[in-house]
């Protein structure tokens, strides 16, 4: 059993995060985990998607409510500006995984966090995306993350900004890829 702290740092339930730990140590199944969004065009370029359902801990579950994210593009880019565009969504879901990591990870460390911020830029050539250029990538050429970060020892900041690059899901499915199949049923 792992020793817990009874106490929230960081924000972080960290008896709670103990305690899910040592529950996925102890019955690793329960670490299979489906997420889903739909999503339904709206106008244009606009389009919404909703999450609500996931399976998680061998059961289906939901969140306490439904989410929507509409998106779009802006008018220079032939849309609406009704909501971000989609490659402005991975950048925030790139920042909301790193943030949420080191916050956990210095919670665990005992490691206390008074100030983290993050700027996530990533730069794209729209000669791919239109079809102009074969020679151009249709997605970012790169992706840059500066973090701002307030609170104990600048190396133990330091230390936990890597191990949540380390751990994030979202760096590792941006940096390493991951199969994405399409299926398509017209009516």
């Amino acid at each position: 059993m792992t020793t817990m702290d009874e106490t929230t740092r960081n924000g972080v339930d960290t008896a709670r995060l103990f305690a899910t730990l040592d529950a996925v140590k102890g019955a690793p199944e329960i670490a299979k985990f489906q997420f889903r969004a739909t999503n339904t065009w709206v106008s244009g370029t606009h389009n919404r998607s909703t999450v609500h359902g996931f399976y998680g801990a061998t059961q289906e579950m939901a969140h306490e409510r439904a989410w929507t994210f509409d998106a779009d593009h802006p008018p220079v880019l032939v849309g609406g500006d009704e909501g971000p565009t989609p490659v402005e969504y991975l950048l925030h879901a790139l920042a909301a995984c790193l943030t949420a990591g080191l916050a956990n990870i210095a919670a665990v460390r005992k490691v206390n966090l008074t100030e983290v911020t993050s700027t996530v830029e990533g730069d794209i050539d729209l000669l791919g995306i239109l079809g102009l250029s074969d020679q151009v990538r249709n997605g970012f050429q790169r992706i840059r993350v500066s973090f701002r970060l307030a609170g104990d020892d600048p190396a133990r900041l330091r230390e936990v900004v890597e191990q949540s690059r380390r751990r994030s899901a979202v760096f590792d499915v941006i940096t390493n890829g991951v199969p994405v199949s399409i299926d398509v049923e017209t009516v």
